[in-house]
């Protein structure tokens, strides 16, 4: 399954606007054909938050359909899959409050986002219940991997203990199975 940037369509008049960010049906036919289990929201107040690159193992392995309900955030999506040929290559989108875009991550991609504004809000759903046993991540700055995150320059990330201390790329052993999709980023 590829990595999705998906747009839906928003219905603005004098008041604002609707937008249906989620049907089950309407996502089928984009590829997206999944069943979660579980929201999770996130907030972030500084600047130049960085979470991730985390990913939950099999046998609770979940795929996420991520959202930016206040402010804006860099998101991203890194490919772990072994066997894969592009192992440890990333791919990125913007998404904020303003622009409504959603990204899809399957199974088999390490997650992460940046902060853009304060006070950064995100939803995402998730197709597996939370497994601390299953728990996992990579380094944020691993230069295998080599995410060009967009911050200030002069301004470094604020990071929890556990991000700062993950494995970096070269010392994981990947438990995801390549599906024969490459990394691409595609727009529906």
């Amino acid at each position: 399954m590829a990595v999705k940037l998906i747009s839906v369509r928003r219905f603005a008049d004098a008041r604002g606007w609707f937008s249906e960010v989620y049907n089950a049906r309407a996502f089928g036919s984009r590829g997206v054909d999944v069943t979660f289990v579980q929201d999770n929201q996130s907030f972030s107040g500084p600047q130049g938050t960085i979470r991730g690159l985390h990913f939950q193992a099999p046998p609770h392995a979940q795929a996420k359909l991520v959202r930016c309900v206040r402010g804006a955030l860099f998101d991203v999506a890194v490919d772990v899959r072994r066997g894969s040929p592009t192992y440890g290559q990333w791919v990125g989108a913007e998404l904020s409050a303003q622009n409504g875009k959603q990204l899809f991550i399957p199974v088999g991609f390490a997650h992460g986002f940046v902060t853009l504004e304060p006070d950064t809000e995100i939803f995402y759903k998730v197709t597996d219940f939370y497994a601390p046993d299953s728990d996992g991540g990579l380094r944020w700055n691993d230069s295998t991997i080599s995410v060009e995150w967009p911050m200030t320059p002069g301004s470094g990330p604020l990071l929890s203990d556990k991000d700062e201390k993950l494995p970096f790329l070269v010392e994981f052993e990947s438990p995801f199975t390549y599906d024969g999709i490459p990394l691409s980023l595609v727009e529906v």
